[in-house]
């Protein structure tokens, strides 16, 4: 199952680096077929076609987790996208995965793929400002502000290198591969 949620991650990363967009008919069928086989499996369950062992193995993780997912997941982020400025693709993106990898692993991912997400903005951030030279903007307004108590208002230029432009989908690829493949567990050596 995790294979087919990063093949739709794959097309979302391409489709938002790209376009800086993430299209509906990359996450609406993301979210139904990951809601169907689900389904599809908790059925082959019940019906005898299929024992618990095989979904764990293929990854199905029943309709009723998936739902529970895709909810958790799916809120956290309306909540995301009413009060910070996030895009409506990036909410339905999160939403996907937790379709498809529960409410546990998906909020997990969800919240990689903020870390990931801030790692890579502050990345480019760096890149584009200089290191010294933001260390240097950083340690003068830090000095204002314990001498007068006052952070002082940003300039245009300074706001404009505080947007770097922001890809949540590749950090969500890469936040999946890390939990579901349980990547820093095994670098822990932790079983």
């Amino acid at each position: 199952m995790v294979y087919i949620l990063v093949l739709f991650l794959t097309a979302a990363v391409v489709s938002d680096i790209r376009t800086r967009r993430i299209f509906n008919w990359i996450t609406y069928p993301g979210i139904l077929a990951g809601l169907l086989l689900n389904g599809l499996g908790d059925l082959a369950v019940r019906a005898g076609w299929a024992s618990p062992s095989w979904m764990q193995a293929w990854g199905v993780i029943g309709l009723g987790r998936a739902v529970t997912g895709f909810l958790a997941c799916g809120l956290v982020m309306v909540a995301c996208y009413v009060f910070f400025r996030i895009g409506g693709g990036d909410v339905k993106l999160i939403a996907m995965i937790g379709a498809y990898l529960g409410p546990e692993d998906g909020i997990t991912a969800m919240l990689w793929t903020f870390v990931l997400g801030a790692c890579f903005a502050l990345s480019v951030l760096v890149w584009r400002v200089g290191p010294v030279r933001l260390l240097m903007h950083l340690a003068r307004r830090l000095m204002g502000w314990l001498r007068l108590g006052y952070w002082g208002a940003l300039t245009p230029e300074e706001q404009k290198a505080l947007k770097p432009t922001l890809f949540l989908a590749p950090s969500a690829w890469l936040a999946v591969v890390i939990v579901y493949f349980r990547v820093i567990e095994r670098l822990l050596g932790q079983p």
